[in-house]
């Protein structure tokens, strides 16, 4: 019998029912072999799948089987249990196979100008070609997608840069709440914190544009900063408030409990 050597992924591997064949045994009795290495390789923290790949097949009345992928490794393994010629047979198979295919790998992945063979040559060149189309298409996919997008991402952008500022009065009022009850509530959720009588933003918020301070004069001597809270830091309230606490704007409420 010839055994066959496959690539999955990059990793060349046989199939036990093959190797099966080819040492005279049956696949049930080295299927419990493999079984007694897996074990032992485990027990001794070593990497069972680098010798032994579990898989399963379908018989002919269409039942799902099980059986093993078996790297060189794994082939060395099984061969280190064989005596005789049965032994030397299968240990010159499977290294000529395993040999074969690391060389076919080797030589698909040379640029189709370093090899020498033209028929290789003028293989390994069709996948290049087929590579460089498929990359082509994939680019122009994602720019389709990027250019899909970039309307919407322009327009929410827009939204944000609403130049409507809001004091924290109307916010807290969407909430039902009043502006003392939503600045303790902001506090607790760690955005904000008390300077005197003026609420500020901790510093990981400070900078991200979502509240803008205005100072207002009282009189010749005196004078107040008042903070206003941007279209873009009343997204980021309405998201903290819903994710962290559940609590949703009066509108959204209302439209709940009709639906």
């Amino acid at each position: 019998m010839d055994l066959k050597v496959i690539n999955i992924n990059g990793q060349l591997l046989t199939d036990s029912r093959d190797v099966a064949d080819m040492v005279d045994k049956r696949h049930s009795d080295l299927l419990r072999s493999i079984d007694g290495y897996v074990d032992i390789l485990l027990n001794a923290k070593l990497r069972s799948a680098d010798f032994f790949v579990e898989s399963s097949y379908e018989d002919t009345t269409g039942r799902t089987l099980p059986c093993y992928h078996l790297t060189k490794k794994g082939c060395d393994m099984v061969a280190n249990k064989l005596t005789g010629k049965k032994g030397v047979v299968f240990t010159a198979m499977y290294v000529t196979k395993f040999e074969e295919m690391e060389k076919q790998l080797f030589n698909l992945n040379q640029p189709s100008y370093t090899i020498d063979d033209p028929i290789q040559r003028a293989e390994r060149w069709i996948i290049e070609q087929k590579e460089k189309q498929q990359l082509k298409l994939q680019n122009a996919q994602k720019e389709q997608i990027i250019n899909e997008l970039q309307p919407k991402a322009t327009y929410y952008d827009l939204v944000l840069q609403n130049k409507s500022l809001l004091s924290v009065s109307k916010i807290a009022k969407d909430y039902g709440m009043s502006a003392r009850t939503f600045n303790k509530l902001l506090h607790e959720l760690g955005v904000q914190f008390r300077q005197g009588d003026c609420w500020l933003l901790y510093q990981q918020y400070a900078d991200k544009g979502y509240t803008q301070s205005k100072t207002h004069t009282i009189d010749s001597e005196k004078s107040k900063m008042h903070t206003y809270w941007t279209q873009k830091g009343r997204l980021f309230i309405y998201e903290l408030l819903k994710s962290r606490k559940g609590i949703l704007p009066i509108m959204e409420r209302e439209n709940q409990q009709v639906g």
